[in-house]
């Protein structure tokens, strides 16, 4: 079967009229790395057809983010995904997602106010938004996000449950390099020097989840490795997000310019 790429909407709804099948879908903002393609590949397990958007979405970005700086290469992204074996590809346009103008219309839970939301509290709003107005275009029966952006999944699921929305979501493992740093497409952002310092974040997050250290102590060996700033390194129960039951470590770090997130279980839930 020949590779599609969809830009218009009108297109996208005809494809999806005449589809047989079980559909996946892999909403994205492009710079694919292996983490994005293991999506892919988990919804190729599950369905018959895999469909990947590509969209730098506005409104989860604040004033101060790096909207613009956000690494686009649509050609390379087009190329990974024929090569890892998904069917389609949809690019839509602003005035596809958005015909009103960029706007939140869809407010994320209770779950959404804590942890990311008290740092980015555009964010989770921004999300919901336009996963919300993507289901409603693209009507897959599976959706597939990764669990690096942790919050994130339980925030969608918490979203599909209360619109009562017909699709699985599903939450496919963090992919990480031969150093354990999470993939990121905001990787690409780190010095060499940086990259160093980085690749300790999960090394200083076993510790606290295999019960070695607290948080406190956590925290001082982040700041003793040189990363620049701690917006949060905390144990929260998985479901809630809450810190009560706790057995899941969430972290977000900076290292320059370069916000690093990242989740684990922790291994020794007492």
């Amino acid at each position: 079967m020949a590779f599609k790429k969809i830009k218009t909407l009108d297109e996208l709804q005809t494809w999806r009229q005449n589809l047989d099948g079980k559909l996946a879908f892999v909403p994205t903002m492009g710079a694919l790395h292996d983490g994005h393609l293991s999506l892919v590949k988990e919804g190729l397990k599950r369905a018959s057809q895999v469909i990947v958007s590509i969209y730098v979405n506005p409104t989860q970005f604040a004033p101060h983010e790096d909207f613009d700086q956000y690494p686009r290469q649509i050609e390379d992204d087009i190329r990974k995904l024929k090569e890892v074996g998904a069917q389609t590809v949809w690019l839509p346009d602003t005035q596809d997602i958005y015909p009103n103008g960029p706007e939140i219309t869809v407010h994320a839970g209770e779950i959404a106010k804590t942890l990311e939301g008290e740092f980015r509290p555009h964010f989770f709003d921004g999300v919901t938004t336009v996963v919300a107005r993507l289901f409603e275009c693209v009507k897959p029966d599976i959706a597939i996000f990764g669990e690096k952006d942790f919050q994130q999944l339980q925030v969608i699921r918490h979203m599909a449950e209360t619109q009562k929305l017909p699709i699985e979501i599903i939450g496919a493992p963090i992919i990480r390099d031969e150093n354990g740093l999470a993939l990121s497409s905001r990787n690409a952002y780190l010095s060499v020097e940086e990259y160093k310092i980085a690749i300790q974040l999960n090394r200083i997050m076993k510790e606290m989840a295999d019960g070695q250290i607290d948080e406190k102590q956590a925290h001082q060996k982040l700041l003793e490795a040189d990363f620049d700033k701690i917006d949060y390194c905390c144990s929260r129960n998985s479901a809630t997000l809450k810190p009560e039951n706790p057995n899941h470590i969430l972290a977000a770090v900076w290292l320059g310019k370069t916000r690093l997130i990242d989740n684990m279980p922790m291994l020794a839930v007492k």
